[in-house]
């Protein structure tokens, strides 16, 4: 079953990116101490940063008011520290006395197949990550860009010779998850076991917002993408410059989430945007076909209607975006604000 339900998600988005006043709680542990800053014989510099350890409490909560209505939202964040373990008195009290909980928006990609069919397609599926007609990394981008891969996939992958022959954009994945690892950081460290913990003891309604996309025979799907070549070089090169350049500023990014300084958070520059990796897929044929690009805009709105009738009806609703959905000019923080209502930070 696990192996169905993770060649099912190759042919998601999802592949294409890795996609935010706190009251006390345990005493948090003394950090590990910092490494030195290094430079390595392949000329890729490591900062000495102090990656938090244990118990720590987290960003406080934004709050999005209507009359006597609030909706308290989690900013979540993607990388966090690997030994940290989040605890928030704050998300497990609002939770405590809300009568809703909204999840994130989300698309998903509904293979309508038995679990037999979905069986027969498991190679093909596992295959989606190779380049089409058997071509190497080597023979697929620039000879410069190349050098930096090897470069960083010995320094932090080793010899997987297997890697070579997938597609830049799933080799770019592998190579950033690999650098977390390294790093202090953990791109699958989630606060929703914290949360749906928080769901099971209180029992507030669960609304989930998706947008479903519909394959109803995955078997041409599979064959027209094992011969579809990508625009994922830019994804390739965005990811190796991210992984030289920003390993520092995603541990500081991380540090201030996980201890909840949110001036240095947002004072911070803002974390690499994965466009170039998902546009690789939106943007394809198959990807416009299967409608990828107007999902997310329709879920992102569905999102919004969700939140708003919340504030119509509850006098306490809780909600978690991640950071880059939540700030900037396009996140929803600006289209509340935008609607009327009034939106305060966790330090206002």
């Amino acid at each position: 079953m696990r192996e169905t339900m993770l060649a099912t998600t190759i042919l998601m988005v999802a592949l294409a990116a890795p996609a935010h006043a706190q009251v006390a709680g345990v005493p948090a542990e003394m950090p590990i101490p910092p490494r030195q800053a290094t430079v390595g014989s392949d000329g890729i510099r490591t900062e000495a940063t102090v990656i938090v350890d244990g118990t720590q409490p987290g960003p406080g909560l934004w709050l999005v008011r209507k009359g006597a209505h609030d909706l308290w939202i989690l900013g979540t964040l993607s990388p966090l520290p690997a030994k940290m373990q989040w605890q928030s008195k704050q998300v497990e009290e609002v939770i405590a006395n809300a009568q809703e909980v909204i999840r994130p928006p989300r698309v998903t990609l509904d293979v309508q197949a038995g679990f037999l069919q979905k069986l027969t397609l498991l190679p093909a599926m596992l295959g989606a990550r190779k380049n089409p007609d058997g071509r190497r990394l080597e023979q697929i981008v620039s000879a410069a860009s190349y050098a930096r891969w090897k470069a960083l996939k010995a320094r932090y992958i080793g010899n997987d010779g297997g890697v070579e022959k997938w597609r830049p954009l799933f080799a770019a994945q592998e190579l950033y998850q690999e650098a977390m690892k390294e790093s202090g950081l953990d791109n699958a460290k989630s606060v929703w076991p914290v949360i749906n913990k928080a769901i099971e003891i209180h029992h507030p309604n669960v609304t989930v917002v998706k947008e479903a996309i519909v394959v109803k025979d995955p078997k041409p799907l599979l064959k027209e993408w094992s011969k579809t070549t990508l625009d994922d070089i830019a994804c390739f090169d965005n990811t190796m410059t991210r992984i030289e350049t920003d390993l520092d500023a995603m541990r500081a990014r991380a540090n201030a989430w996980a201890t909840g300084d949110m001036a240095a958070l947002q004072s911070l520059p803002p974390p690499y945007q994965w466009e170039a990796c998902s546009s690789a897929i939106t943007e394809a044929g198959i990807g416009k076909r299967l409608g990828f690009g107007d999902a997310n805009k329709k879920v992102r709105d569905k999102w919004m209607v969700a939140a708003e009738a919340a504030l119509d009806r509850n006098a306490v609703t809780f909600a978690a975006l991640g950071m880059s959905d939540l700030l900037g000019a396009n996140g929803f923080l600006a289209r509340f604000k935008a609607e009327g209502y009034t939106v305060l930070a966790p330090d206002e």
